[in-house]
């Protein structure tokens, strides 16, 4: 999980290490980028606003583009649309928003554990 809320990766780090997920974090899209190629994660939730408004669109893209990675579903998890007063929502696609979904936070449990089996590598 990638995203600098620490009360939200631990709320989220809660629920998924009940359901017996593992959860390893990161507070920026660099030291997340670094501990996916460590740990070659079944799957990446990832925030975009971090410490630019938009890092974590060019964190899906650069983890898109890596080779032990590219393979890896991202879910993307955020208040983008909320914080900047967006009239539009984001979908997937394959350049510039490389990821499976795309989730508003706040986000129900149910509705993140749906997604997150929906997409992870079995």
């Amino acid at each position: 999980m990638i995203d600098d809320d620490p009360e939200f990766v631990e709320a989220i780090t809660n629920i998924l290490d009940a359901k017996g997920y593992d959860v390893v974090s990161a507070g920026d899209g660099k030291d997340g980028v670094a501990k996916a190629k460590q740990e070659k994660p079944d799957i990446i939730l990832l925030d975009v606003m971090m410490t630019t408004k938009s890092e974590g669109f060019d964190v899906a893209r650069e983890l898109s583009k890596d080779a032990n990675l590219k393979g890896t579903p991202v879910i993307m998890l955020t208040g983008v649309r909320k914080e900047m007063n967006l009239p539009f929502g984001f979908e997937p696609d394959a350049d510039w928003l490389p990821v499976k979904a795309f989730l508003e936070k706040p986000v129900k449990p149910e509705v993140l554990l749906k997604t997150i089996e929906d997409n992870i590598k079995k």
